[in-house]
C-alpha cells in the first residue's frame, strides 16, 4: 500500500542524499525538485524511483558533479552545450531558462545539449514557464539506449524519444508529455519487476510476435512504436525526428556508440509577445481548451481531458494530502537514508 509524504520534506531528503553523495548544492536542489515534481504529477517511473540510480551513477563516477555545461557553438537565438555528463535534470533546467531568455530577445530560443545525463520527467520543466506565459518544447533521446523497433522491424534500435510542451492557457496550462513509442522503458521495467503484464500487446517478442510480456525486451524483443503494428510508421517517423533533433543538432549520438546512460536534448522556447502578442496567444489556447472540455464525450462518465489535466489534479491532491510512494520506492529511499545517514521523513497518517 502506498504511503504519503510531505513534498517539501521529500525535496529536502533527496537534496541531502545527493549532497552527501557529492553533488554540489545547486544541482542537488534542482534534481531533488525535478524528481519530486515527477511524483507530484503521478509519473512514478520518473520521480524518486530514479534517485537511487542517480546516486549510484555519482558513486561510480558516471554522473559528473563539478563545473558547468560548456558552450560548443553560439549563434544568438541558438546555442549548443556539452553537458559533460553533469546532472541532466539540472542542466535541462538551465537550458529552459536560457532558451526562454533568448526567446525574449529573438522571439525563438533554442538550446541543444549533448552528453547530458538522464533528465527524468519532461513535464516537470514546463509548468512554471507556461504559467509565466512562455511556450517551451523539450525533445529527448538516449543515444545509449535501444528499446524501440523501427516500424516493420523486430530488434530494438532507438529509445522511446519523448516530446513535451508547455502551452500557456487559462485556468491551467496545457502540458503535453508523450513518447514516440507505445509505452516507455520505465514502464517496462516497473511491470517486469512487479511480475505484471501490459493491458495490451505493446511489445514484440524476439520472434517478432506481439506480446503483453514486459520481459520480451530483455529477451531480445522490443517496444512497438507509437501507433502499434497498424500505424507504427507514424511513431517511427516521429522517433526519427526526435533522434535527429537531439543527436544531430548537438552533434553527438548513436554514431559514436556511447555506452553510458544519458540523453541528447533540445529545448525550444517561443515568446508569444514577439509574435501576435501574449493575450492573442492565450485567447486561442484558452478557447481551444474550453472547447475540448465541452466536447460531447463518448462515455458521459469520462469527459474529455486535456493533456496535463490529470497530472495537475494529482499534484494539487498530493500537495494537500501527501505524495504517494509505493513500498518499493520507500524501500529504496530507506536504503539511501541508511547509507548516507539522512532520515527519511515520516509518512503522513491516513
Amino acid at each position: 500500500m502506498d504511503q504519503r509524504f510531505d513534498p517539501d520534506a521529500l525535496r529536502t531528503f533527496a537534496e541531502d542524499v545527493l549532497g552527501r553523495a557529492g553533488v554540489p548544492a545547486e544541482p542537488a536542489r534542482a534534481v531533488a525538485a525535478g524528481l519530486v515534481e515527477g511524483d507530484l504529477y503521478g509519473h512514478v517511473t520518473h520521480g524518486l524511483a530514479l534517485l537511487a540510480g542517480y546516486v549510484g551513477e555519482v558513486e561510480k563516477g558516471m554522473m559528473a558533479t563539478d563545473g558547468q555545461p560548456e558552450v560548443v557553438a553560439d549563434a544568438g537565438a541558438a546555442v549548443t552545450w556539452d553537458a559533460r555528463r553533469l546532472p541532466g535534470v539540472w542542466t535541462t533546467m538551465l537550458a529552459v531558462d536560457e532558451a526562454v531568455a533568448r526567446a525574449g530577445r529573438h522571439g525563438v530560443g533554442a538550446v541543444a545539449i549533448r552528453r547530458s545525463h538522464h533528465i527524468a520527467c519532461l513535464a516537470a520543466f514546463l509548468e512554471a514557464p507556461a504559467r509565466a506565459g512562455h511556450v517551451v518544447l523539450i525533445f529527448s533521446s538516449d543515444p545509449s539506449g535501444a528499446h524501440v523497433a523501427p516500424h516493420g522491424g523486430i530488434a530494438p534500435l532507438y529509445s522511446p524519444d519523448p516530446v513535451a510542451a508547455g502551452l500557456p492557457a487559462d485556468p491551467d496550462p496545457i502540458l503535453i508529455d508523450v513518447s514516440m513509442s507505445i509505452t516507455t522503458a520505465g514502464m517496462v521495467g516497473k511491470l517486469k519487476a512487479a511480475g505484471e503484464r501490459f493491458p495490451h500487446k505493446w511489445m514484440l517478442g524476439p520472434d517478432g510476435e506481439p506480446t503483453d510480456d514486459p520481459g520480451a525486451l530483455a529477451a531480445g524483443g522490443s517496444i512497438l512504436p507509437l501507433g502499434g503494428l497498424e500505424y507504427g510508421h507514424k511513431g517511427f517517423g516521429l522517433g526519427l525526428l526526435v533522434e535527429a533533433l537531439t543527436q544531430g543538432l548537438p552533434g553527438y549520438g548513436r554514431a559514436e556508440a556511447p555506452g553510458d546512460w544519458g540523453a541528447g536534448v533540445l529545448v525550444l522556447a517561443f515568446a508569444p509577445a514577439q509574435f501576435a502578442g501574449d493575450d492573442a496567444f492565450r485567447r486561442q489556447t484558452t478557447w481551444l481548451a474550453a472547447a475540448s472540455r465541452a466536447a460531447r464525450p463518448r462515455d458521459p462518465a469520462r469527459p474529455v481531458r486535456l493533456p496535463g489535466q490529470l497530472a495537475l489534479d494529482r499534484k494539487r491532491a498530493a500537495v494537500a494530502d501527501g505524495v504517494p510512494l509505493s513500498p518499493a520506492i520507500v524501500e529504496a529511499l530507506d536504503g539511501l537514508a541508511a547509507r548516507y545517514g539522512v532520515a527519511l521523513p515520516p509518512a503522513r497518517r491516513p
